[in-house]
């Protein structure tokens, strides 16, 4: 079940205020999801309803924040065009990349973030794509701070080299290419191809 949290058990503890403030001046709701294979955070709007944003709760707290910045980026650009009467805009177009940029920039720094993350992510915000996994510096050193005690025997499916055996969801695949944000896969049984989510957990074999 998803639940409406405090911030502060889930991100570096000088950006508790920040998110917090982001959280009250925008007016949406905020939940902690169980963890989704599929995605890290979403942003939800439907007619009648508070904006909601949610995010998974097994990230470490440098992904809890970047995902969190990236969600609420996306309601600030729902709110502006809505107030200005203009059409729906491209989910990560232009208007989401420069207002995720100046979200970012009040944390953007090494009392925040170790340097193996601000280096990348400082570059990564000039030009943020849909994921963070569609940067593999920035994904990398984000991932290096996971509790990997929760999932001992897993891995991102980005860290596979391609034409690996893996298993997910109980399924046999064979890696594949890199498609922005996903992987290009093989079910080995039926030998369909699917795309799974780069930073998706499987159990390499």
């Amino acid at each position: 079940m998803e639940k409406k949290i405090s911030f502060e058990a889930y991100v570096p503890e000088l950006a508790y205020a920040y998110c917090d403030h982001l959280h009250k001046i925008y007016k949406f709701d905020f939940f902690l999801s169980r963890p989704r294979q599929s995605r890290l955070g979403d942003y939800t709007v439907k007619p009648g309803y508070v904006p909601r944003i949610t995010v998974n709760k097994n990230l470490n707290p440098y992904n809890f924040l970047i995902t969190y910045l990236h969600e609420v980026a996306h309601h600030v650009v729902y709110t502006q065009t809505k107030s200005r009467g203009r059409k729906r805009v491209a989910p990560h177009g232009l208007e989401w990349k420069r207002e995720f940029e100046i979200l970012l920039i009040p944390v953007m720094n090494d009392k925040i973030f170790p340097a193996d993350i601000l280096e990348p992510l400082l570059k990564y915000a000039k030009n943020p794509k849909a994921s963070t996994s569609g940067d593999h510096i920035l994904y990398n050193s984000i991932k290096k701070y996971d509790d990997h005690s929760l999932n001992p025997n897993k891995v991102a499916l980005i860290h596979l080299t391609e034409g690996s055996n893996f298993v997910f969801h109980n399924r046999q695949f064979v890696k594949g290419s890199l498609r922005r944000t996903r992987v290009l896969c093989i079910d080995k049984a039926s030998q369909r191809r699917y795309t799974i989510p780069a930073h998706a957990l499987v159990e390499a074999c």
